[in-house]
């Protein structure tokens, strides 16, 4: 699996936000207590949705699944000026990115390994401490293994 390395630009975002660990997985609440309000944020660009986790910078150092990182869903915006209650706005800084496809189930973590074991041990790039997301666009299906969606992973040049 070879990634495509990609410049993100700066994107502005709505949603919902939790603290969870690898240990205490809260993805489905939090996408649970997302979807149904999602048609609340009128000036969604697009309709493809963001899965973001935020690390503290040490956080893949000494992993341990029982550190605590946060996780969002949500959807670009044009603009800040209408956020529905109970959300809350997110500003992904651009950046240099790895760009996965994946395709299969989201609950297989495989390719979280082989992409920190194997492919970014072995390429010219660094982890970098920026946020890393999944788009799950128009070929994502929850639970089916023909579903596909994109693994953004925040790197760096090795110097």
């Amino acid at each position: 699996m070879k990634p495509r390395i990609e410049t993100l630009t700066e994107k502005k975002l709505i949603g919902k936000r939790l603290t969870m660990t690898f240990s205490e997985n809260k993805t489905f609440d939090l996408w649970h207590s997302f979807m149904p309000r999602r048609k609340e944020i009128e000036n969604n660009i697009g309709n493809d949705l963001y899965s973001i986790k935020v690390y503290e910078p040490s956080y893949f150092d000494n992993f341990n699944p029982n550190a605590v990182f946060e996780k969002w869903a949500a959807i670009e915006v044009s603009d800040f000026d209408k956020i529905p209650r109970k959300m809350k706005t997110f500003i992904l800084k651009g950046g240099l990115y790895a760009v996965f496809t994946y395709k299969g189930f989201s609950s297989d973590n495989s390719v979280f390994q082989y992409i920190f074991t194997k492919w970014l041990p072995n390429s010219e790039y660094l982890l970098d401490d920026r946020p890393h997301f999944e788009i799950l666009g128009d070929k994502y299906k929850n639970h089916d293994i023909n579903s596909e969606e994109e693994i953004w992973i925040p790197i760096k040049e090795k110097r």
